[in-house]
């Protein structure tokens, strides 16, 4: 049996925990460890360690360049955005991670080191950019497009040919009309319905 390639997790967080628990079901991975905040360095998190901050990702990196990014996005994508831009700078690979218990239409793309979560829907045509999360049963339908850096939360609907914006987050339960466009660095609130063409 060919022996699984190593992967750390960026982040200690709650985030971090529903990451390992998708690379864990996936299967192609086996997880080195975390890298997190200096105060955090030792805790275990979900068994695995806190093995280093960031600034020791030099030496980490010379076990494994591939990461998934488990720092966490509600408010604000900017640190995920920053942390991910500068690793990549780095020559870190960040790949696509797909829970087996979601369904990804073969006809769906996904951008680099996006990772869609447990029991989400994509359906064909289906366009995600790079360092986006696509939460616990999130529905993207047909043609839907979403933009890097973006977070579609928990049981979000987006209805056929949405297309959002970058750096946008889509909260827990909402649903989005057939052909919204909702503009880059929107936050469309939990429970919203969203039947205008557009969002401020």
């Amino acid at each position: 049996m060919k022996a699984k390639s190593l992967i750390l997790i960026l982040g200690a967080g709650g985030h971090a925990m529903a990451c390992i628990d998708v690379v864990e079901a996936e299967g192609r991975y086996r997880v080195l460890g975390l890298v997190g905040w200096k105060k955090e360095t030792g805790r275990k998190v979900c068994g695995y360690s806190v093995v280093g901050t960031e600034n020791d990702l030099p030496s980490l990196l010379k076990k494994t360049t591939h990461l998934v990014n488990g720092i966490g996005q509600i408010k604000s994508p900017q640190l995920r955005i920053k942390v991910f831009d500068k690793l990549v700078r780095m020559g870190v690979i960040f790949p696509a991670i797909k829970s087996p218990h979601a369904y990804v239409s073969k006809k769906a793309k996904l951008g680099e080191g996006t990772i869609v979560m447990h029991r989400a829907t994509l359906q064909a045509g289906v366009q995600v950019g790079k360092n986006c999360i696509i939460n616990d049963h999130a529905l993207l339908e047909h043609g839907v497009s979403v933009g890097n850096h973006c977070h579609v939360s928990t049981g979000a609907i987006l209805n056929g040919d949405v297309q959002i914006g970058e750096g946008s987050f889509i909260g827990s339960g909402s649903t989005i009309q057939e052909g919204v466009v909702i503009p880059p660095c929107s936050i469309v609130p939990m429970g919203t319905i969203v039947y205008r063409k557009k969002v401020n």
